[in-house]
């Protein structure tokens, strides 16, 4: 007989940090087993990741610098929502933002939290279809540079490790067991 799941008790709570883009919060917590133990939380306010695909099949990537990896990524369209907006509309404005492109058509693939040890962020990855080029307008820090591939040109660099993103991969691979095929 299955047994009732019980929720951790917050037994008090502190900010420790505040950024514009995060909180790191300290917990102390009385988890489910009765251990009680000292958390550090990131808490992020949630972010989107687009997969864009054209009616041929092919891929949009966009490939930045990202200074915690200390490398240029190719990667999907994603970033932050934005305080106020749904994932949705962030999945919209992201697009648009980072690469000038609208989509008709959002459809939600996965919901993740990409590393739920010590992060609250909750990752939305969305399909856009039905896209229409215009003209992208990045953040200020945002140097971005668009490729259009294959989904098997995709795959291949996922194999080799030209790919090493986990939203990509994990956007990628999924839509390909789920669509790649038809």
């Amino acid at each position: 007989m299955p047994t009732k799941k019980r929720a951790a008790r917050v037994v008090s709570s502190k900010n420790i940090f505040e950024s514009n883009i995060f909180t790191i919060r300290r917990d102390s917590v009385i988890e489910p087993g009765g251990l009680k133990v000292t958390r550090n939380v990131v808490v992020h306010p949630g972010s989107v990741v687009v997969l864009p695909v054209f009616p041929d099949g092919r891929i949009l990537l966009i490939r930045q610098y990202r200074h915690a990896a200390k490398q240029y990524l190719w990667e999907l369209v994603a970033g932050r929502k934005d305080e106020g907006e749904n994932f949705l509309q962030g999945a919209h404005r992201e697009l648009r933002e980072e690469t000038g492109y609208t989509a008709k058509r959002m459809t939600k693939l996965l919901d993740l939290y990409p590393s739920p040890g010590f992060i609250s962020e909750n990752m939305v990855i969305y399909l856009a279809q039905g896209l229409a080029a215009g003209q992208a307008d990045p953040e200020e820090d945002e140097k971005i540079t668009q490729r259009i591939c294959t989904l098997q040109e995709v795959e291949r660099w996922i194999r080799s490790g030209k790919i090493r993103d986990m939203k990509t991969v994990a956007a990628v691979l999924y839509y390909a067991q789920k669509f790649g095929k038809k």
